[in-house]
């Protein structure tokens, strides 16, 4: 056994834990502080391999259109707009004024942003008129990563790498510190149990996207931060708002961008270009391929954009037991670029960064991406996705990012004393949509943020003792998870789980199809779960999906309204979800730990 003993002590390994340690290590040098993350640092998490389109980095600079010292509030204001009005305007406010310092706090860590005269080159992303979003090119988020990687090795900070923290000490409503088990197949015992003993936490562990079946999210990506805070007591929000994106199954790129605009032909596994019987009896053609065109633009599905069509018939393809591919070697049928809106080729001419003529440019969608966006047909080339060869790559709606989590306020702070979070696991910030590539500019804000007030609340504080019979009594809860012989194997136990997700809570919800997916998912965990060759963090991942996934599926199945990525259906059989209902549901369901259970709560949020 190891016990660790500081002031603060950081949960994960991306973006935002990074950021946050080291923030508090900067400002407060005399301070302890742990980094645990379940990987190897810079080489696991969602920050360390995401890649897209043209990733972004969402902040409002000093020269960003309309300028001027009050500019941050128009971003504030887009943020709040796009979330559909059911985030805290408050934490809008923070995000959108603090931009600028994150961005030149990385730019100074020297990130290598694409520059015009010296200045950030911007574009404009969804849910804004002004150009901010900042970016490297498809490997934003890794550049980022690996220069905080860099700066938190400078520092007197303690990293522990493979360090699942399973549960959290609290005494007195207080943090005392928490439990923690080595990631490693061979370590996973009872006895290599590591106990940390610090005055404050900060999670910062991604978002629970392991509960679908189709993901872009890396290995260890469970649930773990929400289940251990919501056992603990804290509030969670707006879990029902999870952006599903178009993403290829293989690589787990999203297909968003340059990708889509390029128009490329949508076949399922038997050469079926199936998008016109999911539209509208009457729809041309025409219309269809603007939206594929337009689609590129408002990635992840969402209720506010005609494109969730596009959404819906690329997921009832696959559930009616069909595969769905982009073919970029021919032109849909009866596509030509002239047919594209003025507005749609205006755009398309604005990303070119080759000239292959007119001639090429109606031959195919490869000739177009190769214009817009050579970048990416090689980034999937070295990921195993030829498109020069014809290789076709798989597509399905794949959960990318949790708007909502463990419900933060204005430093990060829950309602436990000493207990933060920052990045995709906090939850109160965004609504139900976000700007492209706010979820960067979140990590970087809110890390900085709560490390600064985890190093500060640990100044004024004392250590809450821990006592052997704590330590004794959770051994031996591990010891019976180990030692169980009664249930389904943990891998069968997750396969089983993402199934029901992807069924009920997906692209398509209903009143039936959720009400059904909480019975099989009580049922499924009623039959118990035992340890597999996966090893013991994988099974406690795997229980703490279900927690996550409970709450996904009762608070859809509260907001019987359609807003944002949460579409609601009267029956699955409608092409049509739901209406927005305003103003009655501009609230958000807070989610917390009952003497009868799981309880949830319709909240107004903060305004202004």
């Amino acid at each position: 056994m190891e016990i660790f003993k500081g002031d603060v002590l950081v949960v994960g390994g991306g973006g935002a834990a990074i950021r946050s340690a080291i923030a508090t290590k900067e400002k407060y040098p005399q301070a302890k502080v742990f980094l645990a993350t379940k990987g190897e640092l810079g080489k696991s998490g969602v920050t360390a391999i995401a890649c897209s389109d043209r990733m972004a980095f969402h902040a409002t600079l000093e020269h960003t259109e309309p300028q001027g010292e009050e500019a941050w509030r128009y971003h504030a204001e887009d943020i709040y707009k796009i979330g559909g009005y059911v985030s805290d305007e408050d934490l809008a406010e923070i995000l959108a004024k603090n931009g600028a310092d994150a961005f030149h706090y990385l730019d100074q860590l020297g990130v290598p942003f694409a520059k015009v005269d010296g200045k950030a080159h911007q574009f404009v992303t969804d849910g804004s008129i002004y150009a901010r979003a900042c970016y490297t090119g498809p490997r934003t988020a890794v550049h980022i990563e690996e220069a905080l990687v860099k700066r938190i090795r400078e520092l007197d900070i303690q990293v522990i790498e493979h360090c699942m923290v399973s549960e959290l000490i609290i005494k007195e409503g207080k943090i005392a510190g928490a439990f923690a088990l080595d990631t490693r197949l061979h370590e996973d015992r009872p006895e290599n149990l590591k106990v940390f003993h610090v005055k404050n936490i900060v999670f910062a562990t991604g978002g629970p996207g392991k509960m679908y079946k189709y993901n872009v999210y890396p290995m260890g990506m469970g649930a773990d931060a929400h289940a251990m805070v919501y056992h603990a007591g804290a509030e969670l929000v707006n879990m029902e708002f999870i952006q599903i994106g178009l993403a290829n199954t293989k690589t787990k790129l999203n297909f968003s961008g340059s990708l889509m605009r390029a128009v490329p032909k949508i076949i399922n596994d038997k050469g079926e270009e199936f998008l016109p019987k999911y539209f509208a009896p009457g729809t041309s053609l025409e219309e269809i391929y603007n939206l594929v065109f337009e689609k590129g633009a408002s990635w992840p599905v969402s209720y506010e954009h005609k494109t969730h069509i596009i959404d819906i018939a690329i997921y009832k393809e696959i559930m009616s037991g069909h595969k769905v591919y982009f073919d970029y070697s021919t032109n849909p049928t009866g596509f030509t670029f002239s047919k594209l809106s003025e507005k749609n080729r205006e755009r398309y001419f604005t990303e070119q960064n080759k000239d292959f003529g007119a001639e090429l440019r109606e031959t195919s969608p490869l000739y177009r991406l190769k214009e817009i966006n050579t970048p990416s047909i090689l980034w999937l080339k070295e990921h195993g996705v030829d498109l020069e060869k014809g290789d076709l790559p798989e597509i399905a709606p794949c959960a990318q990012h949790f708007q909502g989590g463990i419900r933060i306020r204005e430093y990060g702070n829950t309602n436990i004393s000493g207990l933060f979070a920052a990045g995709e696991c906090a939850g109160g910030q965004h609504g139900a949509n976000r700007p492209g590539g706010n979820a960067l500019l979140d990590c970087q804000v809110f890390g900085k943020i709560t490390g600064e007030k985890a190093g500060e609340q640990s100044e004024k504080e004392n250590f809450v003792p821990v006592n052997e019979q704590e330590i004794t009594a959770y051994q031996a809860q591990l010891t019976s998870l180990l030692e169980n012989k009664e249930g389904l194997p943990a891998y069968k136990v997750r396969a089983e789980l993402q199934d029901i997700m992807h069924q009920a809570a997906s692209i398509v919800r209903t009143e039936k199809g959720l009400t059904e997916a909480l019975g099989k998912l009580a049922d499924l965990q009623a039959k118990g779960i035992v340890l597999d060759g996966n090893g013991l963090p994988f099974l406690l991942e795997t229980k703490n999906l279900f927690i996550a996934a409970e709450m996904v599926l009762r608070a859809a199945l509260l907001r019987q309204e359609s807003r944002g990525p949460h579409l609601f259906f009267a029956n699955y059989e409608d092409s049509t979800p739901m209406g927005r209902k305003d103003p009655e549901w501009q609230k958000y369901i807070v989610i917390r730990k009952g003497s009868q259970g799981m309880e949830l709560d319709i909240q107004e949020p903060y305004h202004r």
